[in-house]
């Protein structure tokens, strides 16, 4: 199957913000697409099928897999990796291009390299939020939902890439309210605790059952 103009540019989305949420997964799925002709990989991605590579992020996506669910472990992981997967979402995308066509992979670089930041952002910060409550179910939920999300995001990029680039948008929004959100009720959560280092009385406990108010208060500000 070989790609159209459309499906090219989703796909360069796809690939950027899919690398903030699942590196190692979008780089294994990608890959065996083409190793298994179900498209025709853009020259600058061929080698992402190669066998090697495939077998490395293979082993990566069982790593992650695991690692994600485990409440702590995931947001250390995502500090770990938050120097990868915005450089690589910027270089798997421009690689739908190659470098043929410079203007556009640089374009799609920038669009790619944001789209994983955002994603990325988004992702960590819910789930360091997500981490504050004692119970493990709600993180392991969160991480199941992300392993969904990229392959039906690569699938409908190259499907539907107009309903996809709708979606994504729509997407980029939600990202956008979720790290405020977020953000702001952490640090809440922080200055608490350097109250409670400091000696200085605790006003009270902001904790995961406390988003569901701060949301609200939130939406009340929008």
């Amino acid at each position: 199957m070989n790609l159209d103009t459309a499906q090219l540019i989703a796909l360069a989305g796809a690939l950027g913000w899919a690398s903030g949420v699942r590196l190692y997964l979008v780089v294994l799925l990608t890959g065996l697409a083409g190793f298994m002709g179900w498209i025709v990989l853009p020259q600058g991605l061929h080698l992402l099928a190669n066998p090697v590579v495939l077998g490395v992020s293979g082993f990566m996506v069982f790593i992650e897999f695991f690692a994600d669910k485990i409440p702590g472990l995931d947001s250390l992981w995502d500090v770990v990796h938050s120097v990868i997967r915005i450089p690589a979402g910027a270089a798997l995308a421009a690689g739908v291009f190659g470098a043929d066509n410079g203007v556009m992979a640089l374009v799609a670089a920038l669009m790619g390299g944001t789209l994983a930041a955002t994603s990325f952002a988004a992702k960590a910060t819910t789930r360091a939020a997500i981490n504050t409550s004692p119970e493990p179910f709600s993180n392991v939920g969160a991480s199941l939902v992300e392993d969904g999300l990229v392959p039906a995001g690569l699938w409908l990029a190259i499907a539907h890439p107009f309903v996809f680039v709708v979606l994504l948008a729509l997407m980029l929004a939600l990202s956008v309210w979720l790290i405020r959100t977020c953000w702001r009720f952490l640090r809440q959560l922080f200055s608490r605790v350097a109250r409670i280092f400091s000696g200085k009385p605790d006003p009270g406990t902001p904790n995961a059952f406390a988003l569901k108010s701060l949301f609200s208060k939130t939406d009340k500000h929008v």
